[in-house]
């Protein structure tokens, strides 16, 4: 069966005008001013006049199976549910640990995301956590990387915080070549997801492994960059340099000390490439709050509505443009996992991952490689157990 989405105004993400989309076999068979089929074809129309369809959302930063645990084992937090991704925007996530290692494991965030994919959508993992040495499947970062399909990278590796476990430089830059040798033996990205912390510290050795070793500062991607005002700043050092940056969407009901949109609009004031940006959601993640002493006295969490809510707010609110507000959270994500060879853009022969937005960027319908996932804003499959 076909599918076909009439007259649409197209961002994928460079605006494109109205165009037609057609979705074959979980493909975008073809984009054309006008496309016709004989009245014998089973062909689905979707009429998108006046209304906005661009990529769906990637969304490099989830805590697939719960995060949490700081205080206490009632506060781990559960794990994401299909419908709740979907509904969001997002066809794709990338699953991490976090701070509890000891009670959640690699093994059971791949099978969480093989199970995200025979849902429906597509999920890539991390090894390690904040802990270093990473935890692994195989025993080997470089392995686990190289023979796992969905492993693309080791993280969220924590610097520069009182949870982490202190990893020296020396340290930081084995794991890194490790992740990068596994990466090249797999053809895949071998991404380096550091989670900064409050430290005093902060970024500092990642301008020590771009001064001091062979491994290319694209290599790693630092996230919580607006946690504090010194963090940011070396951020926009570090993408200045070359580096990549990654926001974490705060939201409606978030505090974070900075916005999305102050943060984004500072990174483009100092001349950072839009290219070397994503916006993630820290999904549920724990949120803490530490006082003086390092003892627990709040605890948020993250949710993957925050990165709709943020770029709505951006487009609709803020007047930042479309398509560099939208490759923060298609394009970009996907070329940092190295997956946008098929997903991340609306292209001829690529995934049909995208969304159907009404004129006020609410979200109409979502698609995951063709399959109608969402409907008038309301989940059409839902996950095993819900």
């Amino acid at each position: 069966m076909f599918t076909l989405i009439r007259g649409g105004r197209i961002y994928a993400p460079a605006e494109m005008g109205n165009r037609d989309i057609l979705i074959a076999a979980g493909k975008i068979a073809r984009i054309a001013d006008r496309i016709d089929f004989p009245q014998s074809f089973n062909v689905a129309v979707v009429e998108a006049k006046g209304k906005i369809v661009t990529p769906a959302f990637i969304d490099l930063h989830v805590h697939i199976i719960g995060g949490g645990g700081e205080g206490g084992h009632s506060t781990r937090v559960p794990e994401i549910q299909l419908s709740r991704i979907t509904r969001a925007g997002v066809t794709t996530v990338l699953g991490v640990i976090g701070t509890d290692d000891v009670t959640r494991h690699p093994e059971s965030l791949l099978a969480k995301a093989m199970g995200l994919e025979q849902e429906g959508i597509s999920a890539y993992i991390m090894v390690g956590s904040y802990q270093f040495p990473p935890i692994t499947i195989t025993g080997s970062v470089r392995k686990d990387v190289a023979l796992i399909p969905n492993v693309v990278g080791v993280g969220e590796i924590a610097i520069s915080d009182h949870r982490s476990s202190q990893p020296s430089f020396e340290d930081l830059a084995k794991v890194a070549a490790e992740a990068r040798v596994g990466g090249m033996l797999g053809g895949k990205a071998g991404l380096v997801q550091l989670h900064i912390g409050e430290g005093v510290k902060g970024l500092e050795y990642l301008f020590r492994l771009a001064e001091e070793t062979e491994i290319p500062i694209e290599q790693f991607l630092p996230t919580h960059i607006t946690r504090t005002p010194a963090v940011f700043d070396q951020a926009i050092r570090l993408a200045q340099m070359g580096g990549n940056v990654d926001i974490t969407a705060s939201g409606k009901k978030l505090n974070w000390r900075m916005s999305t949109s102050e943060a984004l609009g500072k990174l483009l004031s100092a001349r950072v490439p839009v290219e070397r940006i994503t916006l993630s959601s820290d999904s549920n993640g724990s949120m803490p709050m530490f006082d003086e002493k390092g003892a627990l006295i709040r605890l948020a969490v993250g949710d993957i509505q925050n990165l709709y809510e943020d770029f709505r707010c951006l487009v609709s609110e803020e007047g930042f443009p479309v398509s560099d507000v939208l490759k923060c959270v298609t394009l970009n994500p996907a070329r940092r996992i190295r997956i946008d060879g098929h997903k991340g853009s609306l292209e001829e022969g690529m995934d049909a991952d995208l969304i159907v937005f009404d004129a006020d960027w609410e979200i109409d319908k979502v698609y995951s490689m063709g399959r109608l996932m969402v409907s008038e804003g309301k989940p059409m499959v839902k996950g095993t157990f819900e």
